[in-house]
């Protein structure tokens, strides 16, 4: 069982609605963090909450959820040690676990179908990070974020 946050933008409370109630069946621990309706909402506050449950340890995982994914991947990415990675296909949803150690994930809701986002958070729920030469990699990143990075960087 993972502990995962979920939020949405009103593009995305259709697919969070069919995650959501997806990701309970299979036995996760879900945390719907918003928006819930279709009605217009300013996202950066609920993608702010997925990233921070993540942080705070009060989840293992995020998926933050638009119509493009683009703008809540980028709130999402604003909260320290967030890896927030928009995912529209499988490659880059293996990657960005196995590579990147990404800790949320961004779906487009108005790019991708269901079908397909089911088989992205699958994919991305079920690939663990590779380490070695990577990790260094994510060190980079999080000296970076903390601007702790070296004079030669």
């Amino acid at each position: 069982m993972t502990r995962i946050a979920i939020g949405a933008d009103h593009a995305g409370y259709p697919l969070k609605e069919h995650l959501l109630a997806l990701l309970s069946s299979w036995g996760h621990d879900v945390t719907d963090l918003g928006t819930h309706s279709t009605e217009s909402v300013d996202y950066p506050p609920i993608m702010a909450a997925v990233g921070r449950s993540v942080r705070d340890g009060e989840t293992d995982l995020g998926i933050v959820l638009g119509g493009s994914g683009q703008g809540e991947q980028m709130a999402a990415n604003k909260v320290r040690g967030i890896r927030a990675a928009l995912c529209n296909d499988l490659y880059t949803a293996r990657m960005a676990r196995a590579h990147n150690d990404a800790n949320v994930l961004a779906i487009g809701a108005r790019v991708v179908g269901t079908g397909l986002a089911e088989e992205i958070v699958t994919l991305f729920l079920g690939t663990g990070f590779e380490g070695g030469r990577h990790q260094r990699r994510v060190e980079m990143i999080t000296a970076l974020e903390t601007g702790s990075e070296s004079a030669d960087s």
